[in-house]
């Protein structure tokens, strides 16, 4: 019988460059002080693969206090993972742009997919995917969704230790605007007219991109109910043409349920041809 009373932990990646993964790792001070509260019960990405009490496949039997996801859906193998995991967590948290929104991936919901697959892969008739990339919450039922690309270890040991507590993790919903206050950056749109996703953007990168002079590009995808309408007419004010507006909104939250009014709203008044239509 398991003596170890401690709560478990369970990293799983999907479709990914495993940034998200490696922030967990980067919180070199917290590691050690976290595991004597915590089971790492699983976690690939600091095992060897003869390391790993639990491999990455339906074996997996769980069950995991807490479960942390990385990554899209992207395969029919994904699909039923993602349902096996739900199953032997009780606690399912995802975390980056890619397990919440899709990632720079779903670019492919707008495109060729044979046609990438072709360009890309010297046989692609090896290469199984889907469609479309997906979030996760798009499948099962998530309790909590961390923001980022990638996220913010602050915010990441925040949403661990409020599990423990077993509370709710407080992380704020308000936009990087907010954040650019705080540290006393002047606003580029208005004194500059720089193009900037600020006002519809969560924050949690610290305003990183303003204060050096640059437009917020939306890395850490939508603020809870966010203004697209004046978003988009503010770009548009500030010299994006529809094209740029689309790019802009799908570089790393492309699948983003709450963008998905943005076609739409760049394309009104609009005088050049469609964006979906012009040659890629």
């Amino acid at each position: 019988m398991d003596s170890d009373v401690r709560p478990s932990l369970a990293v799983w990646t999907f479709a990914s460059c495993d940034g998200c993964q490696l922030t967990l790792l980067d919180c070199e001070d917290e590691l050690l002080p976290l595991t004597g509260r915590l089971r790492i019960a699983h976690f690939l990405e600091m095992s060897t693969a003869e390391d790993s009490q639990e491999p990455a496949t339906l074996a997996g039997t769980g069950p995991y206090d807490l479960s942390l996801v990385e990554g899209s859906v992207t395969t029919a193998e994904d699909v039923q993972r993602i349902h096996h995991i739900r199953r032997i967590s009780r606690r399912l948290v995802t975390i980056g742009a890619c397990a919440t929104a899709g990632g720079v991936q779903a670019l492919r919901n707008f495109a060729d997919v044979e046609a990438f697959r072709a360009a890309v892969y010297a046989s692609p008739e090896y290469i199984a995917t889907l469609d479309t990339s997906t979030p996760i919450s798009t499948h099962v039922p998530v309790d909590f969704e961390l923001r980022g690309c990638p996220i913010d270890r602050g915010q990441l040991l925040e949403v661990i230790t409020a599990f423990l507590a077993g509370r709710r993790p407080n992380i704020s919903g308000h936009s990087v605007c907010f954040e650019c206050k705080r540290r006393g950056t002047t606003c580029i749109t208005v004194a500059h007219g720089t193009p900037c996703l600020g006002p519809v953007t969560h924050a949690g990168c610290g305003a990183l991109c303003p204060a050096y002079g640059r437009g917020c590009y939306g890395c850490f995808g939508p603020v809870a109910q966010p203004n697209l309408e004046s978003m988009v007419s503010q770009l548009r004010h500030d010299g994006m043409s529809e094209r740029d507006v689309l790019r802009v909104f799908r570089t790393f939250n492309a699948a983003s349920p709450e963008y998905a009014p943005v076609p739409g709203l760049a394309a009104q008044g609009s005088t050049e041809p469609p964006a979906e239509e012009e040659p890629r």
